[in-house]
Formats: C-alpha cells, structure tokens, sequence
C-alpha cells in the first residue's frame, strides 16, 4: 500500500476506506472484508453513528494495532476546548482505541474559534490520544487562520475532490503548506461511472472509470477514502498502483472539472 509522509514525519495510507452511511452489522462486514483484503486505513465520525460497529470489526482482525490507521472526527457542536476534549474521550472508547492515528474537525464552527479547538486538539497530542491533528472541510482563509494559530499542527484537509470537482487553488495551497489532502466522495458518489470521457478511458486501458479517477487523485498525492460496501468494489478500488498512469488519460482527466459540489452542508459561507 502506498503511502504519504506527513509535515511531523508520520505516514498515511493513499488509499482508505470511507465508511460514511454505513452501520450496525453491514458495517462490521464491509470494514471486516476491506481489512481482509489490504486496506489498513479505516475513515469514520462521530457523525456516522458506526464506531462500535467498526471497533467490532477491528477487534475481530487479526492484524496488530501498529499497522491500522484509524480517522475519526468531532462534529461542530463538539468544538469547545473541553467539550472536544470530552468528546475525543467518548469516541475512543466507542472505538476500544487507545489513540487516534488522525483526528479531524469535521466541520468548521461559526460560533467557535479554530485556534481554541486545535489548542484542545493539541493537548490531546500531547497526551498521547491523537497521533496526527487534521481539519475537514477548510477552505483557504480557514487554513490561514488554522496555520497562523499553530503552524506545524495541521497535516491534513479532509474535502470533496473528485475529477469533476477540482479544487486545484486548495490543492496548490495545502501543498504550499505541507498539508496533505483527503479526497472524500472521490468517486462523485457513482457519478465517475456513467462519466463519458472515464468510461472511454476505461475501454481503452482495461480500467473501471473508479480506478482512474482513484489514481487521478493519488497521483496528485492526494488521499481517497471510496466507499464501498460489495467486495468486488473493494478489490476494484484496491487495484489502482500496480500499473502505469496512462499520461493522456491525466491530461484528459484534468479538463473534466466543472465546479460540481455534491455535499451542501447548509453551513454559512466561510470565505
């Protein structure tokens, strides 16, 4: 599996599993089969009610804890210093977790200041809960704003991205900022698939238009937790690093975006 150096030194996984609307028993089967398979980065949230669900999975997994890289994040309301704080505490053990290899913000809060949820955040560091700090759904001034309260803390952007939403100003500036990005919804939830120009590509180099738009993104460096729930979607997306990126495929690929935002959270503007 490949894998990302983080601005502290740690490691990510290019490739997770994104378990978001998934629960109770098909959970722990779907995280129990992409275990099976190879993956090792699981993708959850408070938010998504499955911890338990996934810390049963885990728990049945005969790998070791040393080479899973778990994500969890803290929904908005859960942003003050104690109140995260508490609620990190709350996920770990729903989780049976000792620490978390990456755990995000979810969703930036009008109400509370960045600076005091990453100083939270950067307790839990320091406290042995959290291994690598993260924020989900920044845009630009929000990054700023994260970077001039605590330059080294962030080390990655969970964001929509996909080839028909190319965020390429976001992309240029985590980079600028030794930020990784992760792709959520990387797959245009299934819209990658009835996509003519992937499809095309696809015919012409024996690749599901999922596997293209993956290593569209991993070739950018950019994280991609897919969902899937059958195991011939976990394979499938599992197959992406063991063949040449086609470079007219990528130049195709990079025309293909079209400002097409599929998660409206209602939240305000933040820009």
């Amino acid at each position: 599996m490949k894998e990302f150096e983080l601005k502290n030194g740690n490691h990510i996984p290019a490739l997770g599993l994104g378990t978001s609307g998934l629960r109770g028993k098909q959970c722990t089967e779907v995280v129990k089969k992409a275990l099976e398979l190879g993956y090792r980065h699981i993708d959850t949230a408070d938010m998504y009610g499955n911890h338990r669900a996934v810390a049963e999975a885990l728990n049945k997994s005969v790998l070791s804890r040393d080479e899973l890289f778990i994500t969890s994040k803290i929904q908005s309301e859960d942003l003050e210093n104690k109140q995260l704080k508490k609620t990190a505490d709350r996920l770990l053990s729903e989780l049976e977790l000792e620490y978390f290899d990456l755990l995000l913000i979810h969703w930036p809060s009008p109400e509370i200041s960045v600076e005091e949820s990453l100083k939270a955040m950067k307790e839990l560091k320091e406290a042995g809960k959290v291994k690598n700090v993260g924020v989900s759904n920044f845009t630009i001034p929000l990054l700023k704003e994260a970077l001039a309260a605590y330059p080294d803390l962030i080390t990655v952007n969970q964001v929509e991205f996909h080839p028909t939403l190319y965020q390429k100003d976001l992309l240029d500036f985590a980079f600028k900022n030794d930020i990784i990005l992760t792709a959520y919804s990387p797959l245009a939830q299934g819209e990658v698939f009835e996509n003519s120009v992937l499809k095309s590509l696809g015919k012409k180099y024996d690749k599901s238009p999922a596997q293209l738009a993956l290593r569209w993104l991993i070739e950018k460096n950019i994280v991609a937790i897919p969902k899937a729930s059958s195991e011939a979607h976990l394979k499938n997306n599992l197959e992406v690093f063991d063949w040449d990126f086609p470079v007219d495929a990528a130049r195709e690929m990079e025309l293909l975006d079209q400002n097409n935002r599929l998660i409206d959270p209602g939240y305000p503007d933040f820009d």
